[in-house]
Formats: C-alpha cells, structure tokens, sequence
C-alpha cells in the first residue's frame, strides 16, 4: 500500500481510510481535509475508494453537508410537500419529501431490487435523525438484542455484505479469519460480532457512511437493473435462491431494523407500500412453506389481502385455516412477534395452527 512521504504505518493509514469516508460526506474539519488531500496524492487505494464514495454521494442524492444545519436535522414530522409524519412512508415509494433539505429518493433500479431500494431509503431518511439531542448521544440508544443504534446498523453492513460481495462489491470491513468446518450459521454470527466491534471503534457517522456506501455500491450492480442476470440462484446464509430474492431478503431484514430504530427513537416508520409488502409476504409464505415441508400436516394459510397457500402434506384434506395480517406475518416472521400472541383467526386443528405459527417465528435471523 501507498502512503505520503512513508510516514504513515498501518494504524495511521487505516485512520486515514475513515476519514476518506468522512470528507465524502463533509464531515471533517478544514484541517482533516488538508491531511486527507495530501494522503490521497501517495495511496491509490484511498483514491479509488474516494471515488465510490463519491459516487454514493450522487446515488443517494444527498449533497454533501445537506441536512445538519446548527440546530441539527429538521424535525421528523415536517414536510413541506404534505405536513404528514409519515416522512418515510413517501421515501419507500421513492417521492421526494422536503425538510430544511430534500431527502433521497430510491435509487431507480429493476422490479425485483425496488423493494430493496426503498428500504434503503426509508432507513436514509431515519438516520439523520440519531443524533445528539436534548443531551445525550441517540446512536447508543438501545435497540434491539444488546444493540444500540450504531451496532444495529453495523449488524446491516454484516448482513448486506453477503450479497454484495456474490455480485462482486469489495467488502467495507477487514474479512474475518477463516475457520474450517465452520457452519454458517457460526460464520454469520462471528461476522456479525466483527463486524459490530469494527465499527464501535469509530465514529457513529464513518458506520452511516459505510454502510450507505455499500449499498448504494449493491444497487448499482449489473444484477439490480437486469431481471435476467438476477434469476441466477445463489447460496446465501442457508438459503438456496435467486438473487432477485435474496434482494427482497434484504428488504425485508434493513425494514424490520428501521423500525426497531424508529421505536427505539419514538419515531413512527410505517410498512412498505402495497407492492413491496406483497413481495415480502410472498417471499416470507414461500420459505415458510419449505421450512414446513411435505410431512406436516396440510393448513390453509391467508395473508389477508395477499394470497392464499396451503402449507404441509399436499393432496390431503386440511385440518385447520389460519389468516393473518400482511404487517403482523411480516414481523412474526422476523422475530418481532411471538406466536402465542400474533393477532390470528383460526379454525380446526389447534395444534397444526400452532405449528405454523411456531415455524414462522422459527424462520428470524434479524
């Protein structure tokens, strides 16, 4: 690696990386610009990597140093456009909101990564929000696990990089080391706890920063604008589909922690809009409907307003029905409802309508 004038050890030129992230985004000091200048004249890494960031910065439609102001972001609930507090609500949809500033849109891409990329920009346009406020620092605010905003987000840059890196998107965060024989349930979680602990040495703003990077880089893979090339199927933590679905799984994780941030915060984030709540529903029905299998008894599941599947043995007469909401699927799905308590209708055999609730929470990794 290249460094200015050999003063730089490794230590120094990984500081130097982070700060690269922050003068992207305008986050730095005049001085930190001036190092970062002189740096980036001897390392043609950090070159390269100044330019991607730079092009997140277009992709995402945030002009640097947009949005902070000396009394911090504008205040969730106002909008110009339309007064509601549903702020993120129009950002799944993709319309432009106008704060102070305006906010990002999704990034335009193909049908099958456009749930995708409205998830991304409703978690953008939460994320201006955590910030120091009335005192304290809002990215330690507990969230999920043991978990505070940054660690969440963090957890996201773990979780996307399993994607990005199938479509060749060069990682955010040193690799962890190789175990053999490790399952990947036990990789996922030690890539987890990595890359957690990475980014709680920095700042909260240089994990933001990365993290847009690295999606703005996986939406702008040949794979999200080309149905085609997104058919190809893909292993990806234990599941063995297309990557046009492993796009909604995406989706479907960074939608549920928005909203665990947004609690965390007492900010209201809505659900995805119609068509992309149907396309998590549909994807979440048909794992579900894999994880049951062939062998359990036969249950007419609804997701109401949605579809209609009958889960288990096929050929058989169903021994119980079972409907739920899309919202309330959603979240049993991804652990943030508890079978013995998700609001359900049922009729027939308690037992297998007890399974499928069972199994459906079974299904959570978040």
């Amino acid at each position: 690696m290249s460094t200015h004038d050999g003063q730089d050890d490794a230590d120094d030129h990984d500081e130097l990386r982070d700060l690269v992230a922050a003068a992207a985004f305008d986050a730095v000091t005049p001085a930190e610009r001036e190092r970062v200048t002189r740096h980036l004249g001897g390392c043609a890494e950090c070159a390269a990597e100044t330019d991607r960031l730079r092009e997140t910065v277009r992709l995402l439609d945030v002009p640097p140093g947009e949005g902070t102001g000396p009394h911090g972001p504008a205040p969730w609930w106002s909008t110009e456009e339309s007064g509601s507090e549903d702020v993120v609500a129009g950002l799944f949809h993709g319309r432009r909101h106008t704060w102070r500033t305006s906010r990002p849109q999704a990034t335009e891409v193909a049908a099958h990564a456009a749930v995708y990329a409205g998830a991304v920009a409703a978690l953008t346009a939460l994320l201006p929000h955590v910030d120091v406020r009335w005192g304290y620092d809002r990215w330690k605010v507990p969230v999920v696990h043991d978990w505070n905003v940054q660690a969440t987000l963090a957890h996201l840059l773990a979780a996307d990089e399993q994607l990005a890196v199938e479509l060749g998107v060069e990682p955010r965060v040193p690799p962890s080391p190789a175990v053999r024989d490790e399952t990947w349930e036990a990789y996922w979680n030690r890539r987890t706890a990595d890359t957690i602990r990475h980014e709680l040495a920095h700042a909260a703003e240089l994990t933001r920063h990365a993290w847009q990077s690295q999606t703005a880089a996986l939406l702008a893979t040949p794979e999200a604008h080309d149905a085609e090339r997104a058919a190809r199927p893909v292993e990806l933590m234990g599941m063995r589909l297309p990557v046009a679905d492993h796009f909604a799984v995406r989706a479907f994780e960074t939608w549920i922690h928005t909203d665990d941030i947004g609690r965390a915060l007492g900010l209201h984030v809505p659900p995805p809009p119609a068509p992309h709540l149907e396309r998590l529903v549909r994807l979440a029905a048909g794992v579900l409907g894999q994880a049951l299998g062939p062998g359990t008894p036969p249950v007419r599941f609804t997701v109401t307003g949605i579809g209609v599947w009958t889960l288990g043995a096929p050929a058989v007469p169903v021994r119980a029905e079972l409907a739920l909401e899309p919202v309330d699927f959603c979240f049993l799905a991804g652990g943030r409802r508890a079978p013995d308590t998700v609001p359900h209708r049922a009729t027939g055999d308690a037992a297998a309508v007890r399974d499928v609730l069972e199994r459906t929470a079974s299904l959570a990794w978040l």
